[in-house]
């Protein structure tokens, strides 16, 4: 009796060992690769961000409609969609890692001819070319992170692509500001031209990377994913469990310890689309919804036609001057900055689940607010500052509640829910939605307005945002401390009740004890 429970208090001890909330610190490397990896995110970031203010110059320059701005800025959501459904595919055949560096690569190239552009017609092929490029950096750098992390750190980690974006958004504001004073032909060219530079830095640093585990062991390399796991990993224990997981999934037997081996399960993408939506299990096809779903709304609740139009949106409040729009949109960048850095370390500590519920809860609210505020000062024959100031206050707490849960969540918790043989695919999948539902946005927000005014415009985006919140608390179930290799056992029930800490630990601990041999029953 005594035996027994010496053995369970090891099995619990040893449990307490991967438990994240207990970690004094957190892997260096780790999180040095899922930095260099995130940074490709700077590129869409400072993209959406700089033509929020380029489009003000480009406008005067090349004597362009609103109809013709609006799908400048958001038709390269449309053209990252070649990116991202390349991206999977190229992913699994060339590594993750040589992945990133074709982004930064052709988005180098999107960039130049962007800020060389003479005409309209030469600024939409350059679109072109950077949105494939940014295509390609969303779907690799939220994989590439979520498969090197360990689980401790993972929603940590795998945030930071999101991070990178709000600060490239707020560089690509500050750009707008710096070179406004510019003459016109030359301000808005150098605004766009100079987004070179981060994809340059992004080739150098990504050298320093390893490849992704996963990766290795799908092509066979066990020696070099062992390698990587020892390092990324907060112990030797969990590195051997990280390796035997990845195995499991790869169609390796546990027992093969050589360096090098031949996978007879090809993770290529055969097969891989029908298991998605052909002829999906009930936990695959909740997952798919579940990633599709996050991203739809992520989108569709208006987050890009703020960033993108606060320019507009601040006009029309009643800020005068573009000297006036610019910095008040820089206070945009900072907030939403500043408020995703908060998110990254709450991750962790607090969940997925309930992150993202406050954050679209608190959405709703500003967006609505915004919509109230905005058709009042539409409406009324003089400036009532009351109104002024509260238009532009929602418009920043509805980017802080944004970025504290339903920005950076949407990123870890669709790369984290797909299983090793559909996650290259299945992201890929998540990005392409997104940058649709983002591109349909951007595209008609100006058009939007016009039809059913601006407050109108808000008040639609409070109600899809509203539907997010019901989608949210019955498809996502909490994901977090979970590994990869097990997430799939949270789906396939859509009424999933959540479980409590409690619940989940005792969970882990009667696992361990199975594991151990030392599950008697009394």
């Amino acid at each position: 009796m005594s035996e027994g429970k010496v053995v369970e208090a090891k099995a619990q001890n040893s449990l307490h060992d991967f438990d994240p909330q207990k970690k004094p610190k957190r892997n260096k490397y780790a999180f040095a690769c899922a930095i260099l990896a995130s940074m490709t995110s700077i590129l869409l970031g400072y993209d959406i961000g700089v033509m929020s203010g380029a489009a003000i110059y480009i406008k005067r320059d090349l004597r362009v409609s609103d109809v013709q701005i609006e799908v400048l800025l958001g038709i390269i959501n449309i053209y990252s969609l070649i990116g991202s459904c390349l991206a999977g595919r190229t992913s699994d055949w060339i590594g993750r890692r040589y992945t990133i560096v074709l982004a930064g690569a052709i988005f180098f190239v999107g960039a130049l001819l962007m800020g060389f552009s003479p005409n309209y017609a030469f600024l939409m092929f350059g679109r072109f070319v950077a949105g494939v490029g940014i295509g390609y950096a969303l779907m690799i750098a939220p994989v590439y992170t979520a498969e090197v992390s360990p689980a401790s750190s993972r929603g940590f980690l795998t945030s930071f692509p999101e991070v990178f974006i709000n600060g490239g958004i707020l560089l690509g504001y500050i750009s707008n500001y710096a070179f406004s004073k510019l003459s016109l032909k030359l301000g808005w060219r150098m605004m766009l031209g100079i987004g070179a530079i981060p994809s340059v830095i992004l080739a150098v640093g990504v050298l320093a990377m390893p490849e992704s585990p996963r990766w290795l062991v799908m092509k066979g390399r066990l020696g070099d994913a062992t390698k990587v796991l020892n390092k990324t990993s907060d112990s030797k224990e969990e590195a051997q469990l990280r390796l035997a997981e990845i195995k499991q999934a790869a169609g390796i037997p546990e027992e093969c310890t050589d360096d090098v081996v031949e996978v007879k399960i090809k993770n290529t993408g055969e097969g891989v689309w029908k298991e998605l939506f052909l002829y999906p299990t009930p936990t695959v096809r909740h997952i798919v919804i579940a990633a599709l779903g996050i991203h739809f709304f992520q989108q569709a609740s208006g987050i890009d036609a703020v960033v993108l139009y606060s320019p507009t949106i601040f006009k029309k409040a009643g800020i005068n001057g573009d000297t006036h729009l610019l910095l008040a949109t820089i206070a945009v960048g900072f907030v939403k900055t500043m408020f995703i850095l908060v998110a990254t370390f709450m991750l962790d500590r607090y969940g997925r689940r309930p992150l993202l519920l406050t954050s679209v809860g608190g959405m709703v609210v500003s967006l609505l607010t915004l919509a109230t505020s905005l058709t009042i000062i539409d409406h009324s024959p003089t400036k009532l500052n009351w109104a002024v100031g509260l238009s532009i206050a929602t418009v920043l707490s509805y980017v802080a509640t944004f970025s504290i849960g339903a920005g950076p969540i949407t990123w870890v918790y669709s790369s984290e829910i797909f299983p090793l043989r559909l996650r290259a695919q299945g992201c890929a999948m998540g990005v392409v939605v997104n940058r649709l539902t983002s591109g349909v946005i951007s595209m008609t927000f100006l058009s939007l307005a016009k039809a059913i005014t601006i407050g109108g415009g808000f008040y639609l985006f409070g109600g899809i945002a509203l539907i997010a919140w019901i989608f949210f608390y019955i498809m996502l179930p909490e994901t977090q401390g979970k590994t990869l290799e097990e997430m799939e056992a949270s789906f396939g029930k859509i009424w999933r009740k959540s479980k409590n800490d409690k619940e989940v630990q005792n969970d882990k601990d009667q696992v361990a004890q199975v594991q151990l041999g030392t599950n008697v029953s009394t």
